[in-house]
């Protein structure tokens, strides 16, 4: 047999279908070919978090028996995937299921695979949307959480009632934004809806693809809420990078580029930093922190392929402050050492 080195290798050699969704910085669908080339080392991981390529496995046979696994695989310092680690965990694999990838996986096998070094737990949030984005994907219903979210969303229900609308249920309306008047309940709900309930949503849309009339909006709304509840609005601006921008120069003008803020821009917003003047800015703030939060910041983003070649440059800037030129030779002394 054939030494199975990859795990669209595997997978396909056991004649399962499978579908891979990043599950980082934001949650989203990764086509077969982008994920071969990933594993054949041909590209870089398109979204890594802490140096690790954050993302799960669903597969399922014949039979129609659906499995899970979450994986987090290290990356080198170019983001490609390490070649150890994910051949260990084939290897664990293999020696789970014995000598033959084809056979059914069974309940007890797959419980042996349920503890390794290479799982990780999603958060509520980016579980509920992994799990709406799935459910639809492949066809299925929604939730059981999804009716009473629909009637909720739509003003059927008391506002008051919010504690009991389920997570799951929103992430399953902001999925199907597109289906039936959803997209307007989404809106109705942000306008009249608990903070609470407005909050959920953000969590949710900050993974999906929103349309800039929608951004425009959820713009506006960031301007007028409270303060500690702002950074929820502009995460969920995500996929939005001109407002993203918009925001982060909002922030910017009220001096509220602080930790958390730059932490947040880092993990959702950072599309908005292939802007120049945006990404001065950005970086501006990050140097005005502690040292060790800015290296640990810009090795967090500078790995993100998307933005690499952009913050690289910045390294070579002729025209930076005096103060991030201090913040970048601290960060050469830390790569020398």
């Amino acid at each position: 047999m054939t030494e199975i080195t990859t795990l669209t290798q595997f997978l396909t050699t056991a004649n399962s279908q499978f579908e891979v969704y990043d599950l980082g910085r934001r949650v989203q669908h990764i086509d077969k070919l982008t994920f071969a080339q990933i594993e054949q080392l041909e590209a870089p991981y398109p979204s890594p978090i802490q140096g690790h390529a954050q993302f799960a496995l669903v597969f399922w046979d014949a039979s129609k028996q659906y499995y899970i696994w979450f994986l987090r695989l290290p990356l080198d310092e170019r983001g490609l995937l390490s070649p150890a680690p994910r051949t260990q965990f084939i290897r664990m694999v293999l020696e789970a299921l014995g000598s033959d990838p084809t056979q059914p996986i069974s309940e007890e096998q797959q419980d042996r695979l349920a503890n390794h070094p290479f799982a990780f737990k999603p958060s509520a949030e980016k579980l509920a949307l992994f799990n709406a984005l799935v459910r639809k994907q492949l066809g299925q219903v929604a939730s059981a959480q999804y009716e009473f979210a629909y009637q909720y969303l739509s003003g059927q229900v008391d506002s008051r009632r919010w504690q009991d609308v389920g997570l799951q249920g929103i992430a399953d309306i902001c999925v199907r934004s597109d289906e039936l008047d959803h997209q307007a309940q989404i809106e109705n709900a942000l306008e009249h809806g608990a903070i609470e309930v407005q909050i959920a949503l953000c969590q949710q849309l900050e993974h999906l693809t929103i349309s800039a009339e929608f951004a425009e909006r959820l713009l506006e709304k960031l301007y007028s809420v409270e303060a500690e509840h702002k950074l929820y609005f502009m995460r969920a601006l995500a996929s939005q990078a001109k407002y993203s921008q918009k925001a982060i120069h909002y922030f910017a003008q009220h001096d509220c580029l602080d930790k958390e803020t730059l932490i947040t821009i880092a993990a959702r917003n950072w599309m908005a930093l292939k802007d120049d003047q945006t990404r001065t800015l950005y970086l501006e703030a990050l140097a005005k922190q502690d040292q060790h939060f800015f290296n640990q910041i810009f090795a967090d983003i500078v790995a993100i392929p998307a933005i690499r070649t952009e913050l690289l440059m910045e390294l070579r800037n002729p025209n930076r402050s005096t103060t991030l030129s201090a913040a970048i030779g601290g960060l050469f002394k830390v790569t020398k050492a």
